[in-house]
């Protein structure tokens, strides 16, 4: 036996010992693009998030994150093209919980069964969604609307059907006998764009993305449907501080990122953690400063555990507000 073939064989070994190993890395998620659908329009807090902790996870795994926006039917468009998406991990959805949990009162139909088709991977609290007026409107609190509302006509913005702003005016009608329009759009761009043009009396929504029109004077915001006051509005009274102690004046709701149901639980894990972390990103503490958003994101384990509790909560609070299918 020769050296060179000595050489040869030995190298060929080595090849043959190494290969299940270049076959699992080879095999590592992720190795290819991920792609998140956002089911909402650019300019929003949904797409923000969505842009922000995605370029995150691009910069830890090396991988490109591609943001495909896919707006309509409040959320239920992108949210059925993920639910028929490969369950392999690069393809997700990143959406309100008002998709997952109210939209199945506001719709006969969605194209999707939510709780078999997807899986929540991780979430984001909403944050603040404080209520704002247009400037000519003579108001300056929530009470003072609501007289307004009894001898005006009193429309009311809304991002999707179903959606938090929804429940919170139809709560208003409800409650005081008011006839406030609701009207629906496909993301809080197109919403504020109204708002700023002076086409809409109120509307609720992420203060970054109404923040060029509160700059302007355009919008007055006048109550906040939280516990706490805004950082980002502080001088803005709670709904509680305004008397408003009902649960239905509260929002409650994260933004999710999900997969579809069949996705493995190591990747779905795995995606968790990402998300997680991307909080503490520099991108992502800049998306979160500019909105507001103060809670940290939950993983996989406690936003499924969230999930649950929420459906518990806001279907009977749907219900009860006589929100009709459509």
């Amino acid at each position: 036996m020769t050296t060179t073939r000595r050489t040869l064989l030995r190298a060929t070994a080595g090849l043959a010992v190494a290969s299940p190993a270049i076959l699992r890395a080879q095999g590592t998620w992720p190795n290819k693009p991920i792609t998140i659908v956002v089911n909402f329009p650019a300019g929003g807090l949904t797409d923000g998030i969505a842009r922000a902790f995605g370029q995150s996870v691009q910069q830890t795994t090396g991988q490109q994150v591609l943001i495909d926006n896919k707006p309509g039917a409040s959320g239920n468009i992108g949210a059925a093209l993920v639910a028929r998406a490969p369950a392999d991990g690069y393809t997700y959805l990143h959406t309100v919980s008002s998709t997952l949990v109210q939209n199945r009162v506001t719709f006969k139909t969605l194209g999707f069964d939510p709780d078999k088709d997807l899986t929540v991977v991780s979430g984001i609290s909403s944050g603040f969604l404080p209520v704002v007026v247009h400037k000519s409107v003579p108001v300056s609190n929530l009470k003072e609307f609501i007289e307004y509302a009894k001898t005006n006509k009193v429309n009311f913005g809304s991002w999707a059907l179903g959606s938090s702003a929804h429940a919170f005016a139809q709560a208003l009608n409800e409650k005081y006998n008011l006839n406030i329009e609701i009207v629906t759009y496909k993301g809080e761009a197109p919403m504020w764009q109204d708002m700023g043009s002076g086409s809409l009396t109120a509307a609720m929504g992420s203060p970054q993305a109404f923040n060029a029109l509160l700059v302007k004077g355009d919008i007055k915001p006048i109550a906040n449907p939280a516990k706490v006051r805004s950082p980002r509005l502080p001088d803005v009274p709670t709904t509680g501080e305004q008397g408003f102690v009902d649960e239905v004046f509260l929002v409650r709701g994260w933004l999710g990122l999900a997969a579809p149901a069949a996705t493995p639980k190591d990747i779905v894990n795995r995606m968790s953690d990402l998300w997680v972390a991307a909080a503490d990103s520099e991108p992502g503490k800049k998306m979160m400063e500019s909105f507001g958003l103060v809670e940290k994101p939950l993983g996989h384990a406690a936003v499924m555990k969230d999930y649950e509790e929420l459906k518990t909560i806001l279907i009977p609070r749907m219900i009860a507000l006589g929100i009709k299918p459509e």
